[in-house]
């Protein structure tokens, strides 16, 4: 039977980057978002509202999928407002789709906050899991719209009848351009103006990230972990943590980008040095870069997010992320994390977005 994807979510890091490995495998591929962007020609665009049943029942008319990846979110001012506004995207296009009854199965993309809290308690004292991160840890006793999203699969599942995978990422390191959590483009934005300026690469978080293990996940490998969850038998109805396969020290690694960009480097000094105070007067500077160097994006606010950049690495423990699940279900597939970083940055130079 032939498989038809819907990408919900398609212009961000993730969709973008899973749309392209669906394509490449030859499955018809819809991509919906709200202001269609791809770059990719061959993904069959669909602007829809997921807040808008109408919306989407007019964008989805003709469309059959056999199976639906959810890799998007809106953030809100508080967690309550993101648990209600985030759950009911999910509950509407699982709705819209049930009568069409061509659903198979259900992919959602949610992250490391289902373990260490949602945005207003993130990582904090009380509420910090034992690590490396497993998926057995049980939820929080606090609001979290990971957990919303995740009971309207369940909902639907149980109605209609399809099977389901969810699938928890580190930070998501790949290309794409207006994405609300994009530290490997940030750090590169944020490089490149240190450059240009001739200031240090100064380590913007905590001690304890600055020393402790961490991980990441390439959006690559999550684009194989979602193919693989959803057209593999014994993997469906799991939940599943996702990254890279590896695991470094910020140390070592903060060196190496300062090195890549040929610029000084300055480590933890004992204080956290926001992101966010460090480039909160860039805007000009990109704008006169973009200028200098022909990019395509003139405005950093589309390139970089220095305020979840600073979440992850101001955090005050060193996190990692058990992959033993998704090995003893049969997905082998590893990344270097360096060679993702590099390889991202090549990326953005290859795209004209940094010189």
């Amino acid at each position: 039977m032939k498989r038809i994807a819907l990408v919900v979510g398609a212009s961000g890091i993730t969709g973008g980057n899973l749309a392209e490995k669906l394509i490449e495998q030859g499955w018809e591929t819809y991509g919906l978002s709200r202001n269609p962007n791809s770059e990719n020609e061959k993904l069959i665009s669909v602007a829809a509202d997921l807040l808008d049943l109408k919306s989407l029942e007019t964008g989805l008319t003709n469309i059959l999928p056999t199976h639906v990846f959810i890799t998007t979110w809106m953030r809100n001012n508080t967690e309550a407002e993101n648990v209600r506004v985030n759950g009911l995207m999910v509950r509407n296009l699982l709705s819209v789709l049930s009568p069409k009854q061509t659903v198979e199965h259900v992919a959602l993309v949610t992250g490391l906050k289902h373990y260490l809290g949602p945005f207003e308690a993130y990582a904090k004292e009380g509420f910090l899991p034992e690590t490396p991160l497993r998926e057995e840890h049980p939820r929080l006793d606090l609001e979290n719209f990971y957990y919303a999203q995740e009971d309207e699969v369940y909902a639907g599942a149980a109605r209609d009848g399809y099977t389901w995978s969810i699938h928890r990422p580190h930070t998501v390191i790949g290309h794409a351009v207006g994405n609300a959590m994009n530290m490997g483009t940030t750090l590169a934005a944020y490089a490149t103006i240190c450059k240009e300026t001739g200031n240090a690469f100064v380590w913007p978080g905590s001690k304890a990230q600055w020393e402790g293990i961490s991980d990441v996940t390439d959006a690559r490998i999550l684009a194989a972990h979602l193919i693989w969850a959803s057209t593999t038998d014994s993997a469906k109805n799991q939940a599943y943590n996702v990254v890279n396969g590896d695991v470094f020290r910020w140390n070592r690694l903060w060196k190496k980008i300062a090195d890549y960009f040929e610029i000084a480097s300055v480590g933890f000094n004992g204080d956290i040095n926001p992101l966010e105070d460090q480039m909160s007067n860039a805007s000009s500077v990109w704008a006169d870069i973009a200028s200098k160097y022909h990019l395509k994006e003139t405005n950093l606010d589309r390139l970089a997010s220095a305020w979840h950049t600073d979440l992850d690495l101001g955090r005050p423990i060193e996190v990692m992320t058990s992959m033993s699940k998704s090995r003893n279900f049969g997905f082998m597939e590893y990344q270097d994390t360096e060679e993702t970083f590099f390889n991202l940055f090549e990326s953005l130079r290859d795209k004209k977005l940094i010189p």
